[in-house]
């Protein structure tokens, strides 16, 4: 009776949502919260400058402010994540979890003592060489990623990884839409952010101590790296798949994080203007593509390929997009977000075959490798589409949406046939959708 009565709380333990929602309520808060704090202390920087120069001041000073954070961020996990990712694979997973999550844990408590003590901006290039070196995400989504192949079957994996990416995209709605209103009507004094600021470091603290005390690393299941295929038998893993399904990720990840990292400043800019509220419910309506893409998938499995799927999040985002580039009203904006909706099914799509090729003892090594080709292919992407806002801004600051769209289109083509070379018979998706697939 003791061991039946325990056997469900044991199984709970090793479930990583918690930890995952969690994460990213107070990534949301967080995010938010430094935009505002970045965007309100070079208001008062130049506050002396003229009112019809101070907004392009002001982008150019943020903008600049990102490129270097992005940059630093971005680069400082290169250090650190693969020894991580090595010693969790051999000593303990949740090293790649509890271990980013303090640096998490650390790293934001020094906005907070910025918004307090009135330190320079520049303090915030430390707190994210800290993050860095501490494996940001970069490890912790390696992690979070191997911990829910391992407790998965080879029939249920895609399923699994799925409803990861939706938990992380509901937690990351809930905590954008409160985000602004707290910014707003929650603060210490003029110390506008404050109680923003706290309220992520103690949803971190939370996160950091259910990893440590209570998370539980699940057992080994169905780890063999072998893609079987029906009706013809197991195939072996090939390297050249591997490689081509890095290729197919990273090539998307270069079309979606450019535009994603000028958008912020896009809707501080006239015509929009955007305030913390219009800010926050934005960030929301962009988590909304997490569900709309697993809801995608899940129905899309059951009828279509892995490649039209693909497709189809490919045209969704390049489409939607190119509307954003001319996005000059408030309502515009949610329009082009719509039609994001399947924007977030390529590359859930491309780990759960990745998952599918490698050992189960090999699953962080793999998923960190990915992470830091898409942190480096992002740093990069990121500084280059910053530097071509700040020049275009006069222009037409939309154009950096217009080159965003260009390259989904350009890799549509050599998308489709890396998918479909990666997947040997061309299994669909909908077979680990099945009913058979999960029983």
């Amino acid at each position: 009776p003791a061991v039946s009565s325990t056997a469900p709380w044991m199984a709970v333990r090793t479930w990583i949502e918690p930890v995952v929602a969690g994460a990213q309520v107070a990534s949301s808060f967080y995010d938010t919260g430094l935009l505002l704090v970045v965007k309100n202390y070079y208001n008062r920087t130049n506050s002396t400058s003229p009112a019809h120069v101070l907004e392009d001041l002001q982008q150019k000073a943020v903008s600049d402010f990102y490129i270097i954070y992005n940059l630093v961020l971005g680069l400082s996990p290169l250090l650190t994540a693969y020894g991580l990712t090595k010693l969790g694979d051999k000593k303990n997973r949740k090293i790649t979890i509890c271990f980013p999550l303090l640096g998490y844990l650390v790293s934001r408590s020094l906005l907070l003592l910025l918004i307090l003590l009135g330190w320079p901006i520049e303090v915030m290039y430390g707190a994210a060489a800290l993050n860095g070196l501490t494996g940001g995400f970069t490890t912790y989504w390696a992690g979070v990623m191997a911990l829910g192949a391992l407790g998965s079957s080879e029939h249920r994996r895609s399923l699994r990884l799925i409803v990861i990416e939706l938990t992380y995209g509901m937690a990351g709605f809930l905590g954008s839409i409160a985000s602004g209103h707290i910014f707003i009507h929650s603060h210490i004094s003029y110390r506008q952010g404050t109680v923003l600021v706290a309220s992520s470091i103690a949803v971190y603290a939370f996160c950091f101590l259910y990893s440590f005390f209570v998370l539980k690393v699940p057992t080994t299941e169905g780890t063999c790296p072998a893609y079987t295929d029906k009706g013809r038998g197991p195939l072996a893993p090939s390297k050249l798949i591997i490689a081509m399904l890095f290729i197919g990720a990273v090539l998307y990840d270069l079309a979606v994080v450019g535009a994603m990292d000028v958008l912020p400043l896009f809707l501080l800019k006239k015509p929009l203007s955007w305030g913390p509220v219009e800010i926050g419910y934005g960030n929301a309506a962009g988590y909304m593509i997490f569900i709309t893409s697993f809801l995608g998938v899940f129905v899309f499995s059951k009828y279509l390929r892995d490649t039209t799927m693909i497709i189809i999040g490919i045209l969704s985002f390049s489409v939607g997009i190119l509307i954003m580039a001319f996005v000059r009203r408030t309502f515009l904006f949610y329009v082009a977000r719509a039609i994001m909706l399947f924007a977030l099914i390529p590359l859930p799509t491309i780990r759960s075959l990745l998952s599918k090729h490698v050992q189960g003892s090999s699953y962080g090594k793999v998923f960190v490798l990915l992470q830091l080709s898409l942190v480096i292919t992002g740093v990069a992407t990121s500084t280059a589409f910053n530097k071509i806002y700040q020049n275009i801004l006069d222009w037409f600051s939309g154009f950096c949406f217009i080159l965003s769209c260009v390259a989904g289109c350009l890799i549509h083509k050599l998308k489709e046939k890396i998918i479909v070379f990666s997947q040997p018979g061309t299994v669909p998706t909908s077979e680990f959708f099945s009913p058979e697939g999960q029983s």
